[in-house]
């Protein structure tokens, strides 16, 4: 319950944020994305999936509450840097959830 809250806040923050982001004043259709290739937008969408994708991770591992959100931090603030840190030097393996199967005893 608590982990969609926080997804739902932090997707809340994310549209608001992204509502002040537009360019201010006067803008010409030379000046837009639109006018010539779209490579920013697919590189910040790749961004931003493999953001969610350790978002994900994160929060379905079983660290500390405290770590779960300054990893998430540390990839909302800065987050092509963040993911990199994240996959050279959180130790995934240790804190995965879904490391294996256990056996059923009767």
């Amino acid at each position: 319950m608590m982990f969609q809250a926080f997804l739902s806040l932090l997707l809340q923050f994310s549209l608001f944020s992204l509502a002040f982001a537009a360019p201010s004043g006067k803008v010409s259709i030379q000046d837009t994305a639109l006018s010539g290739g779209i490579g920013g937008g697919v590189i910040g969408f790749i961004v931003l999936v493999l953001d969610i994708i350790v978002w994900i991770e994160v929060f379905q591992s079983n660290r500390p509450v405290p770590n779960k959100v300054l990893w998430a931090l540390l990839v909302f603030f800065i987050p092509i840097v963040g993911m990199i840190v994240y996959y050279l030097f959180s130790n995934r393996e240790q804190h995965n959830t879904r490391g294996g199967y256990e056996a059923i005893t009767s």
